[in-house]
């Protein structure tokens, strides 16, 4: 299993840090550094200065939003990075929610599955450098009774096929990511719950004549260290709060959905109220423990590798870590100790 670790969004803060802290995980052997977008940075920008920062860690988006781009630019972006890093681009897809899709790039999330599934095939294809053209519900290519050209990209990439993930939650999506993508991103991915994620996932791969054997199973797990595990614990809350009770409306949350399926019904249900209501302190406090253990890595180093062993037996094969801490050395001091508790655990390659 390999460890990855993730930025998350850009401009919250932590900036500068941002920057050691991948070059730190590209000095510790971390495998991918990816980042992420909402309505704020975005991902492409902050992926070509962590590159030029690094030498060896792969930089992947987590996620690039389907909404925010046309499927040729996307292709377009892909190779570019690519080519600036040296071949060490992973592109990572996801349709978002419907409050950004619609809110903030007025695109109406209207049949995703289809949409993904559209996005995804006008990508290989523009990647695979071959004239691009294209019929489909959502796009055409080239635009017919006009002067469009089929044309093909310029941009040769490192590498003949850049690594695909797609995020996704809920079942639908996740068999839709194991028929057509390369890997997948997590989100409150917990070994004990494994079959939730893995069952669709297996389920996509048989659809497609495959199995997970060499699918990148790659979820982001908080990480934070310490002898207290309820105060562990206790740092992962707001995180926690934020997308079971606020990220989305009450009616479609996939993460509050998610939450539902490992068990924890009436705690996502009381999460979301109190979060769509104002009370955040209170969402965050309603959050058991129980899942915030099970969808992170608390503890001591000790207790991180047991976790860490349970995660490989699950299947996973890039276990991305977001460590906790508002300070550079916290942040540093997490994935050290996440590189220490691989070795623990017999995990390091």
């Amino acid at each position: 299993m390999r460890l990855g670790i993730n930025l998350g969004y850009w401009g919250l803060g932590l900036d500068a840090d941002n920057i050691a802290v991948a070059q730190e995980a590209d000095r510790l052997g971390y495998s991918v550094c990816w980042a992420a977008e909402a309505y704020g940075s975005d991902a492409a920008t902050v992926l070509s200065y962590v590159a030029a920062k690094t030498e060896r860690i792969d930089v992947g988006s987590a996620i690039f939003q389907i909404p925010a781009r046309t499927p040729a630019m996307t292709a377009m972006t892909a190779a570019t990075l690519d080519t600036l890093s040296g071949g060490r681009f992973r592109l990572g897809l996801g349709v978002s929610g419907p409050q950004v899709s619609e809110g903030w790039y007025g695109v109406k999330f209207d049949k995703p599955l289809a949409r993904t599934r559209e996005y995804v095939e006008i990508i290989r294809k523009a990647m695979s450098r071959e004239r691009l053209t294209h019929e489909g519900a959502n796009w055409t290519l080239p635009l017919p009774g006009g002067p469009g050209k089929a044309l093909k990209l310029t941009v040769v990439p490192v590498r003949e096929r850049i690594p695909l993930y797609i995020a996704a939650i809920g079942p639908k999506n996740l068999e839709l990511t194991g028929e057509i993508a390369d890997g997948w991103l997590g989100i409150f991915f917990s070994p004990e719950h494994a079959a939730v994620s893995l069952d669709p996932l297996a389920a996509g791969r048989a659809k497609a004549g495959l199995t997970l054997e060499g699918f990148d199973l790659c979820p982001t797990v908080p990480i934070s260290v310490g002898e207290d595990l309820a105060a562990a614990a206790d740092t992962q809350r707001d995180y926690a709060a934020l997308y079971i009770g606020g990220m989305g409306s009450k009616e479609k949350n996939f993460y509050n959905q998610q939450a539902r399926r490992m068990g924890y019904e009436q705690a996502a249900e009381e999460v979301q109220r109190r979060y769509l209501t104002g009370d955040k302190a209170g969402a965050a406090a309603a959050v058991p423990q129980g899942l915030i253990d099970s969808t992170s890595l608390l503890g001591t180093k000790e207790r991180i590798a047991d976790r860490m062993q349970a995660y490989a037996a699950a299947g996973v094969t890039t276990l991305t870590l977001s460590p906790a801490g508002w300070t550079l050395e916290e942040r540093v001091a997490a994935l050290r100790t996440g590189v220490e508790a691989l070795e623990l655990a017999g995990l390091a390659s």
